[in-house]
């Protein structure tokens, strides 16, 4: 029978690159058995915890992934010192090589996260150090003649571990980043208008819904309702394109503004009305809807000839974030808790909630600086708003850019929704007099 050609070359070149007195060095066995430890204690504690804690049904796969390779890595480490020393396990060469192969390969990936998640200097370059240990323990057991038995099942099933882990990460870099479109749905509905029993003023109930048709819940950072008085100007005639251009440059300034009309002169509405419509804090779950309802009265003999009502709330993705309760800090008119580049928007009072951002998975949670988010309840004589930022904290005045803001908004899945200008007139109710 023919020998293949190729049959020890892998023999060969052991006896090449490494005399035969080194192979079984104690002290080599020692830098092993520290870097197999350095990898699978780290990994069975942050397995465990993702695997009881992650926010996503993904993160605790991931856990369980960390957890068998953290066991395996271990196993390894024992199977080492026998195949070192006693020989007395079967396949314990093997079992040592899985074990660093595995140890390699996993720390390889998290070394390739570091340099998009981590923002700790210190956990790249002890993961560079342990990258780089677990690359050299392969190098040192696999110097020492092991043999693979059925090397096509072996193969197999790394294939197959590969696979689920591509599987694992396809579905929280790419699946989970496209799914960024879902956010609660807000409508509002006014109610029919009820006069005072003197019949000199009147109230308007207003409905404002929340519904999450989403599979995903969501945490509410802040909301905000307001109402704005409009009076309407009629010209006797038709109004010139001139007009027309001029109306549609006030778009920049009041974004909220009519549309061009052939007889309406547009003013700018002023508040009749403002406040929050859901706590800070709460929750939407999947499929649920939150329904807050609130009165808007007026005086009969009101300078406005219409109403604009509008509802914005901000919201955070409960499989992106954890979230502590929201809290008040402070007023921008009493303990100045607002940072300068808020305050830039004269004529604009400010309500602060803060609360803790935690991570969705443990890894990140332990390598990534602390983050807070912070909503400022803006109102005015022209209107309210909500503004959201997420900053480290003592960052609060930094101005970040705006990738920056979207990539920290994507991460932890920060979306807005907003319903308005829906608009009522008040003529018939003024008709009532």
């Amino acid at each position: 029978m023919k020998v293949p050609l190729w049959s020890g070359v892998g023999s060969r070149l052991r006896e090449l690159l490494v005399p035969t007195s080194n192979r079984r060095s104690p002290a080599t066995v020692v830098l092993i058995l520290v870097v197999l430890l350095l990898t699978g204690l780290p990994l069975v504690w942050l397995g465990f915890e993702d695997l009881v804690g992650a926010l996503t049904y993904a993160g605790r796969i991931t856990g369980a992934i960390l957890i068998l390779v953290s066991f395996t890595t271990l196993v390894g480490a024992f199977a080492v010192w026998d195949h070192w020393f006693r020989n007395r396990i079967p396949y314990s060469g093997t079992i040592a090589l899985i074990g660093t192969v595995a140890a390699f390969l996993t720390n390889a990936a998290l070394l390739l996260m570091t340099f998009k998640d981590v923002e700790s200097t210190a956990y790249r370059v002890l993961w560079s150090l342990i990258t780089a240990g677990c690359a050299w323990a392969v190098f040192a057991v696999w110097r020492t003649s092991v043999e693979i038995p059925a090397p096509k099942r072996v193969a197999a099933a790394v294939f197959a571990t590969g696979l689920i882990a591509l599987a694992n990460f396809g579905y929280e870099r790419l699946y989970q980043p496209s799914q960024n479109g879902a956010r609660p749905l807000i409508t509002i509905t006014v109610g029919k208008p009820v006069l005072r029993q003197d019949r000199k003023a009147f109230a308007l109930p207003v409905d404002i819904r929340a519904e999450n048709r989403s599979d995903v819940g969501f945490y509410v950072l802040g909301t905000e309702f307001h109402a704005m008085g409009e009076r309407v100007w009629m010209s006797e005639k038709d109004r010139k394109r001139e007009q027309w251009r001029d109306d549609a440059e006030k778009w920049r300034t009041f974004p909220e503004s009519h549309p061009l009309s052939r007889r309406e002169i547009q003013q700018p509405g002023e508040l009749v009305a403002a406040q929050p419509w859901a706590p800070p804090g709460h929750w939407i779950e999947p499929g649920d809807t939150f329904v807050s309802q609130t009165v808007v009265q007026l005086p009969m003999d009101t300078a406005y000839d219409q109403l604009a009502f509008y509802a914005n709330g901000s919201f955070a993705r409960k499989d992106r974030l954890g979230l502590s309760r929201m809290q008040l800090i402070g007023y921008s008119w009493s303990d100045g808790q607002v940072p300068n580049w808020v305050k830039a928007t004269k004529g604009v009072d400010n309500v602060v909630y803060r609360g803790r951002v935690y991570e969705n998975n443990a890894i990140a949670a332990h390598t990534r600086d602390k983050r807070y988010v912070t909503v400022y309840w803006q109102f005015g004589v022209h209107g309210a708003d909500l503004l959201q930022t997420i900053r480290r904290n003592g960052e609060e005045n930094r101005i970040n850019s705006e990738s920056e803001d979207r990539e920290l908004e994507s991460r932890y899945g920060i979306v807005d929704s907003r319903q308005g200008p829906i608009e009522r007139t008040l003529w018939d109710v003024k008709d009532r007099q």
